[in-house]
């Protein structure tokens, strides 16, 4: 029987140990949720994962399964592993082609932009959302002192960071009903140095937020080679759609929005380069900075970004617990950033975090850079500054914040 080439394992899956003592082995999940399967690999065919990362044959497969378990592999048990991670998805292959242009054409003809993290991260009805947000604020001083042109928040899950959603959504009053709020999140899937943007309502328990369309199009005309347009990561991404949902809440009626997800700028990672070093990043910086002086008060400006990634989930080999040990370093670090934000001073920011492609691993450095280019008057002060263990072993920093 001749060989068959097999496709490579998909790239940007999440990959972790099983949770569940009774099925131990790895867990394979879909972050882009082109699948909803969620496969469990026993240990014995772990070691099968790393060897569909470049190309192979299922006979180089069943040779190398056979030379590392140290017994024959019958090749009818490849084709069976093989073809349960081809069917759900996991492969790259035409069976996941297929699984990815449906649901990019499902979420292009789509009215709305659905809520993708209701009934798991917050509440899926109006009554248990404006519950569980009027607890988060009970203890929440009243905004005072002057109004700010913009916030940041978590993006976090709600519960764990509450009370840095709570600091900085205090600074946002019913007054501002007529501001588009333009918000900026990390874009976690993303494209890097790309801006993926739709014109879709968001949809919430809390109700729809619609996009303005006119802002929508005008990024579009002036930096066309750095958008997405209808990016499909809004399907899933929850850095938004957490924004949207405090919005709702605090401003007490329907809102405007203008949604931006920032995709990660691997390239001034990698380089040390700033962002801008890239025409079409300068170009969308640029038509963001246009945008802001032609509109001026008629825009509010929320970030959702959370900051360092500490611990196991994140590939440090020490497990990490909030505000002790290695993370009390950590917070220093994380403060001298938030100066340089509150300063305004963009290239001082951008040196603290391109050394060492960002050991601190700063989800919001696209979001935060973004505004600090497009709005480089602004000045910022921090009112609330945490650090979450997202599980035992892995902390999350984040931070309330507001700008004038």
């Amino acid at each position: 029987m001749r060989a068959v080439d097999i496709p490579r394992l998909r790239n940007g899956l999440d990959i972790f140990p099983s949770p569940s003592p009774e099925h131990p082995g790895i867990v394979l999940r879909d972050p882009y949720q082109y699948t909803e399967s969620i496969l469990v690999i026993p240990p014995v065919l772990v070691m099968a994962l790393d060897c569909l990362r470049a190309p192979q044959t299922d006979r180089d497969l069943q040779a190398e399964f056979t030379r590392r378990i140290g017994q024959i592999v019958p090749i009818e048990v490849i084709h069976q592993f093989i073809g349960t991670l081809d069917a759900n998805g996991f492969l790259e292959s035409e069976t996941f082609a297929e699984m990815r242009e449906k649901c990019h054409a499902r979420f292009r003809e789509a009215p709305v932009r659905e809520p993708a993290h209701a009934g798991q991260a917050y509440p899926a009805d109006e009554d248990g959302v404006r519950e569980t947000l009027t607890r988060y604020f009970a203890d929440t001083p009243s905004a005072a002192g002057d109004a700010p042109i913009g916030i940041a928040a978590p993006h976090v899950s709600p519960e764990g960071g509450w009370q840095s959603y709570a600091a900085a959504y205090s600074r946002i009053t019913p007054d501002l009903a007529d501001r588009t709020f333009v918000i900026l999140g990390t874009s976690h899937r993303g494209e890097p140095e790309r801006f993926g943007l739709t014109r879709k309502p968001y949809l919430t328990p809390l109700g729809a937020a619609n996009v303005n369309a006119q802002l929508h199009d005008t990024l579009v005309k002036r930096a066309p080679a750095a958008v997405i347009e209808e990016d499909y990561c809004h399907s899933f991404e929850h850095t938004i759609e957490f924004q949207v949902l405090f919005l709702q809440y605090v401003m007490q009626r329907p809102v405007n929005v203008l949604p931006i997800l920032c995709g990660q700028f691997w390239d001034s990672l990698n380089t040390g380069a700033a962002p801008e070093s890239q025409d079409k990043v300068r170009a969308f910086f640029d038509a963001l900075g246009e945008m802001a002086a032609e509109q001026g008060r008629r825009l509010f400006w929320v970030l959702g970004i959370d900051m360092a990634h500490i611990g196991a989930r994140y590939g440090n080999d020490f497990e990490a617990t909030a505000n002790t040990g290695p993370m009390a370093e950590v917070a220093e670090r994380d403060r001298a950033r938030l100066a340089r934000v509150c300063e305004g001073d963009s290239r001082g920011f951008l040196d603290l975090v391109t050394p060492n492609g960002d050991d601190l691993n700063w989800c919001g450095y696209s979001p935060l850079y973004a505004f600090m280019r497009a709005m480089p008057g602004a000045r910022g002060r921090v009112m609330k500054y945490e650090q979450w263990n997202i599980d035992p072993q892995s902390v999350v920093s984040f931070a309330g914040m507001e700008f004038h």
